[in-house]
């Protein structure tokens, strides 16, 4: 609210129209839950609105439309300002490596065990994607 209230100080349409967007989400997911949501939840809401902006883009860029590409990239840089601090691919690395040894993993059938122990650990902090990419490299699949 104190970041919606200082956009509109300054005037800053796209910020308070990103703030707006991002409450609304959060929101609706209230109202779908029927319960007010927890940091972890927080958490997935912007996350999910991040990757919805990130495909926006890919198809933005395939569509030739940089107008939009533009605006969903401000959006984009505005809605990680919520998130967490991203964990480099080394500090990645190592937690994958821990959590391979912590739960025996032999190769590339056990990925399940290792993103299953991985992902609540990263959450917030890492994309999926890029988890699943550096799990299986070290995994030898």
């Amino acid at each position: 609210m104190e970041d919606l209230k200082e956009a509109l100080r300054q005037q800053d349409k796209r910020r308070v129209s990103t703030i707006r967007l991002l409450r609304a989400a959060i929101q609706n997911e209230e109202i779908a839950r029927r319960e007010p949501l927890e940091e972890g939840d927080l958490l997935n809401v912007v996350a999910r609105q991040v990757r919805q902006r990130q495909e926006s883009i890919a198809e933005f860029k395939r569509g030739n439309r940089p107008d939009l590409v533009e605006q969903e990239e401000a959006e984009l840089a505005i809605l990680r300002t919520y998130l967490p601090q991203q964990l480099t691919l080394e500090e990645l690395s190592d937690l994958a490596r821990r959590a391979i040894a912590e739960v025996a993993a032999r190769g590339p059938q056990d990925k399940g065990k290792v993103m299953g122990r991985l992902m609540p650990q990263v959450k917030g902090k890492a994309e999926g994607a890029l988890v699943n990419r550096v799990v299986t490299q070290l995994l030898g699949g």
